[in-house]
């Protein structure tokens, strides 16, 4: 992993989007990152329901959450609101 680039264990559920927005930070900087529960979903193989449930899963495989963020931000691949969107 790129010591340039952190995750601090902050994360939150935006309801009407059905998305977890989570924070890296790079040179001091704070990149919004954001998965869906679709994404979600595919990750771990199965249906996605919920606050709960997706906070949980993201938990879970948030290693590998954070290794594809960190190669979207090095390869600076931002979405049209400067956001590195995890899509699967």
């Amino acid at each position: 992993m790129n010591q340039s680039i952190l995750f601090p264990d902050l994360q939150t559920w935006q309801e009407d989007k059905q998305q977890i927005v989570f924070i890296a930070q790079q040179s001091g900087l704070s990149i919004d990152c954001i998965i869906t529960v679709a994404s979600l979903s595919q990750l771990k193989g199965e249906n996605i329901v919920g606050e709960e449930q997706a906070l949980h899963i993201f938990s879970e495989y948030r290693f590998d959450i954070e290794e594809l963020a960190e190669q979207l931000i090095e390869d600076e691949d931002f979405n049209h609101d400067g956001q590195i969107e995890i899509k699967l």
